[in-house]
């Protein structure tokens, strides 16, 4: 099992130690139920009720410890794997991460890692019971043997019948599972679509109707499918040993198998192994959706784990970016065959500003993606200053890029290179440029304000780029939802600072008014990649929609 072998890697001896106390409570509990039959029973000592109430101190003591401890390790361990998980998203390519999609991606961080926390503090339940379960049948077969083949053999019938009704459960916890997916799409799609169902009650109704409420029902089919043969196991396991305490009754007297001491002795003891057995029995279902848990994470294919965020910068002095040949396939679908773009060729100079021109589909924002190192090409190589890009320089050449895609996420710190804090003239000074000085609340180096209208937020997230201080700009449309005048501004004065601070600027734009102050202009054409010179490039700059071929 995973969760065993993930244990044993990482909390091997902090487990083994709560494992030890566990069998060490079990080990006193059976022993309580000696000093019953031999003390209190067959003695009866008034003397003996002393040593009795310490033994069970000392009992209630160590469960408590245990119970502690357990509970102490699974937030360590809930701490750890969540954070592993975490880590493995942040050094998974994003091409992956965009075939999963975010509700994967939350229903994993949310239900695995708590399904597999629950598993790993009702694994020592299971354990116990076992354990347990094997003492307590050895001091009966030392009170009576022939009693104790008997009882065994209805143990085992019984645990045998809520091992074959617990595996109903895996099954149904694999379609519950999948049901989740589906659930949390819907409820992704309830929060980020809210304006649109807000304003469309039609629409509303009908998804609600005819995804969400279908999704709901399936879950709680498998659901309640699962929880009736986890119910029904619990419940069989506890009537079927009330059941043996009759048996052992009507073994004793009524067959004269044993005296009546030895029969009440039998009697508590399955009383007292009624519970640890429940448990374990309960304890195995959430193995099993533990298990299920590591197979959905499996099934994610994320990055390994690797601890640290440390870059060989090797490449600060570049002065040639060169794609040669590159190419990128989207994965076939069932609509046809999925979108290439390339074979792609181009050269960026350090320091040069160069447009980029395409229509809606073209594969702008892939060469966008390919030229940063987001995605990896699928073929051709990347060269900077006619050395190919490895793999293992890969982290070193993404560094070379700041970007604002057209899907940016919204950050409220200011960071300068190597995660140190920002130059507060850098920042100071464009926030002047950008207009925000007044738009913005700082707290130390944090923007505590960031509802902002989208040009705002644009402007943001340019000033947080800029503060990076990294090589190449990298802007998708970045000036479409800022006013004319600032438009304007942008082009004309912002544009000439960042280049005179040595800055290369790639930028997806349409604003053909403007392409007079690129340095080279390129388009996008059905996933192939030209650059206008002369009297294209002067018709582009004329009526860029007319320029452009989809």
């Amino acid at each position: 099992m995973e969760l065993l072998r993930l244990v044993f890697r990482h909390y091997r001896w902090p487990f083994l130690g709560a494992i030890a106390l566990s069998l060490l409570s079990a080990g006193l509990g059976v022993g309580v139920i000696a000093f019953i039959n031999q003390r209190l029973i067959e003695v009866g000592s008034l003397a003996a009720l002393p040593q009795f109430l310490g033994l069970l101190a000392v009992l209630l003591a160590v469960t408590l410890g245990t119970q502690l401890a357990l509970t102490l390790l699974g937030h360590h361990f809930v701490f750890d794997l969540r954070s592993r998980l975490v880590k493995r998203i942040l050094d998974t390519d994003i091409e992956r991460l965009e075939q999963l999609g975010n509700s994967t991606l939350l229903a994993s961080l949310s239900s695995d890692v708590r399904n597999i926390t629950i598993g790993f503090v009702r694994l020592p339940e299971l354990i116990q019971g076992v354990v347990l379960t094997l003492a307590s049948v050895a001091y009966l077969a030392w009170l009576s043997p022939q009693m104790v083949v008997i009882t065994v053999l209805w143990i085992a019938f019984t645990m045998g019948v809520g091992w074959w009704l617990v595996s109903k459960v895996y099954r149904h916890f694999h379609l519950v599972r999948e049901s989740e997916d589906r659930l949390y799409k819907d409820y992704q799609s309830a929060i980020e679509g809210r304006k649109e169902l807000a304003l469309n009650r039609d629409r509303a109704r009908r998804f609600f109707d005819e995804r969400y409420t279908l999704n709901a029902q399936d879950y709680r089919y498998h659901i309640i499918r699962a929880d009736t043969y986890h119910l029904s196991a619990n419940n069989w396991s506890n009537i079927m040993m009330l059941g043996a305490i009759g048996v052992v009754f009507f073994l004793s007297n009524g067959l004269g198998w044993a005296n009546t001491t030895v029969a009440s002795t039998f009697a508590l003891t399955l009383l007292f192994l009624r519970t640890p057995l429940i448990q374990a029995v309960g304890a195995w279902p959430t193995l099993i959706s533990a298990q299920v848990a590591f197979d959905k994470l499996s099934s994610l294919e994320l990055a390994e784990y690797q601890p640290g965020f440390a870059v060989d910068d090797t490449l600060t002095d570049w002065q040639r970016l060169e794609l040669e040949e590159v190419t990128y396939h989207y994965p076939d679908t069932a609509q046809g065959e999925g979108f290439q773009v390339g074979p792609l060729n181009m050269t960026l100079e350090r320091g040069e500003q160069v447009f980029l021109i395409g229509g809606n589909g073209s594969g702008k924002s892939t060469l966008a993606r390919l030229l940063s190192g987001l995605y990896r090409p699928q073929s051709g190589t990347i060269k900077i200053d006619g050395q190919v890009v490895t793999a293992t320089q890969w982290e070193a050449f993404r560094a070379r890029f700041a970007s604002v895609f057209t899907d940016f996420h919204q950050f409220d710190q200011a960071m300068g290179p190597e995660g140190l804090p920002a130059d507060p003239e850098v920042v100071d000074t464009w926030l002047e440029r950008l207009q925000m000085q007044h738009k913005l609340q700082w707290e130390g180096d944090r923007v505590i304000n960031t509802q902002l209208s989208q040009g705002q937020r644009k402007r943001l997230a340019l000033l947080l780029a800029i503060a990076e201080k990294r090589d190449i700009l990298l802007l998708d449309e970045w000036a479409a939802d800022q006013d004319p005048q600032f438009r304007r501004l942008f082009y004309r004065e912002l544009l000439p600072h960042l280049k005179a601070m040595g800055k290369t600027v790639f930028a997806i734009s349409h604003d053909d008014s403007y392409f007079a102050h690129a340095d080279r202009l390129l388009e996008m054409s059905k996933g192939q990649l030209s650059e206008l010179k002369g009297e294209q490039r002067a018709r582009a700059s004329e009526d860029a929609v007319a320029q452009i071929n989809i």
